[in-house]
């Protein structure tokens, strides 16, 4: 027992050397966490950056239009700024459920392989639980992203004919 040695497994240095060097630094660049933390930022920044040029865009638009106009440019100013928040939400959420979401399909699919199911049925069961949880997953984030949406045009709403008001 104690005379037997771990054989480690040992790579072809032919099989290593075919890999180009530019794939080999971005599979070592791309499996850090920094990198993720920093394209995650990345994204946000732009996220947002292209966000408020959009809600700079249709508060110019709106001013624009209550000069000469009643109520309803209040109310398609509304709706498009809750519009944009409601993306703005869900793109939020979707960094968050997407791990999570990983994770628990995960755990699925590791706790029916050891319940014993066989290789194919575990492949479509695996199958099957995917479709459901990206089911489920668009479900919730279109309803959150709507009720964001709304709750964002309400009271955008009442805050541009408060301001409007205002003016007068």
């Amino acid at each position: 027992m104690g005379d037997e040695q771990i054989q480690q497994p040992s790579f072809n240095s032919a099989v290593v050397s075919e890999v180009p060097p530019a794939y080999a630094l971005l599979l070592n660049v791309m499996s850090k966490r920094r990198t993720w933390v920093c394209f995650f930022v990345l994204v946000y920044a732009i996220l947002l950056s292209s966000t408020w040029n959009t809600l700079k865009f249709i508060l110019s638009w709106y001013k624009l239009q209550s000069d000469h106009s009643s109520g309803w440019p209040a109310l398609y100013a509304s709706v498009m700024l809750g519009a944009v928040f409601g993306v703005l939400s869900m793109a939020a959420a979707l960094a968050v459920v997407v791990p999570a979401t990983l994770v628990t399909w995960i755990a699925i699919v590791v706790l029916l392989a050891f319940c014993g199911k066989p290789r194919r049925a575990l492949i479509v069961e695996g199958r099957k639980i995917t479709r459901e949880i990206i089911g489920l997953v668009c479900r919730i984030l279109l309803k959150e992203g709507n009720v964001v949406a709304a709750m964002c045009a309400v009271l955008g709403y009442f805050a541009l004919v408060k301001r409007n008001g205002e003016a007068d």
